[in-house]
């Protein structure tokens, strides 16, 4: 299916339904309940300090939202590219390990410097992005392995957007956060299927459709586990067993054999991402 046309759909999807959860709850927008003025708005814009009101909680969701927007389809678009050519068990792994750099980046900003066994786990990530990227014979392979680098940039981009929010945002306005994420890069998908002039196929709008909600509630719900549960537990158990179920599910529905280094770069994924999230 075309890939532009399901992703258009899918954040169409997730935005519809993120407003929707956003009006049942009588939250107000910025743009809904703010003057559109440059001067009140950037008066509303907080210091880089955590604990901010509920006004400037919102922006941070606007500011942040839009390029986290691009960065969610970026990555979208490279976890398809990696799932057609390198199979789910790469490209789910890849997507996962782009923990990695909002892991950096709290390391430089916010001095959270990780333990030995966080350094363990980065260590053992790297050595599974190097396994994994091994030169291969033909230049079609290591086209291949880009799709895959691009994916962990782009999906760790993502997630430091995400970082970003929860630092300065509130937890209880995540789902405007994400309202913006989502009808951003509805927005820049949306462009890029108009530019291609393609008619949309049923089947792939209700693809789309059908991925939104999943895409939505994942991060909806993993916030609100956070919220209840120590990271230390939450991330453990989300990124490696996402990372398992994948595997599983490439193997037995989709009949996805990987080559043994690979299957030894995922193993040695799950057990990185374990150690940097102790």
């Amino acid at each position: 299916m075309d890939r532009y046309v399901v992703t258009s759909f899918n954040y169409l999807a997730a935005s519809l339904v993120s407003l929707m959860i956003i009006s049942v709850n009588g939250l107000q927008l910025p743009f809904i309940s703010f003057s559109v003025s440059l001067g009140d708005f950037m008066a509303a814009v907080p210091p880089l300090e955590s604990g901010t009101d509920p006004r400037s909680s919102l922006l941070w969701g606007l500011i942040v939202g839009v390029p986290a927007g691009l960065f969610f389809f970026l990555a979208f678009i490279y976890y398809q590219k990696g799932i057609r050519q390198n199979g789910a068990g790469l490209a789910g792994a890849f997507s996962k390990i782009g923990i990695l750099i909002p892991m950096s980046v709290s390391i430089l900003v916010w001095n959270e410097v990780p333990t030995v066994l966080q350094w363990s786990g980065i260590g053992i990530s790297l050595l599974s992005i190097l396994i994994v990227n091994l030169p291969e014979q033909s230049l079609e392979a290591k086209k291949i392995r880009f799709s895959l680098l691009a994916l962990f940039l782009f999906s760790g981009l993502a997630e430091f957007s995400n970082k970003v929010f929860q630092k300065y945002g509130l937890i209880e306005d995540k789902m405007a956060f994400l309202f913006f994420v989502f009808l951003t890069a509805f927005v820049v998908s949306g462009l890029f299927l108009l530019l291609r002039g393609k008619k949309p196929e049923p089947r792939a709008i209700m693809t789309g459709v059908l991925v939104g909600m999943p895409n939505l509630f994942c991060s909806y719900f993993l916030i609100l586990a956070l919220d209840g549960i120590k990271a230390s537990v939450v991330f453990p158990v989300y990124t490696a067993t996402t990372i398992v179920v994948i595997n599983l599910g490439g193997y037995f529905l989709f009949d996805e054999r990987l080559a043994r280094r690979e299957r030894f770069s995922v193993v040695l994924m799950v057990v990185a991402l374990v150690l940097i999230n102790m």
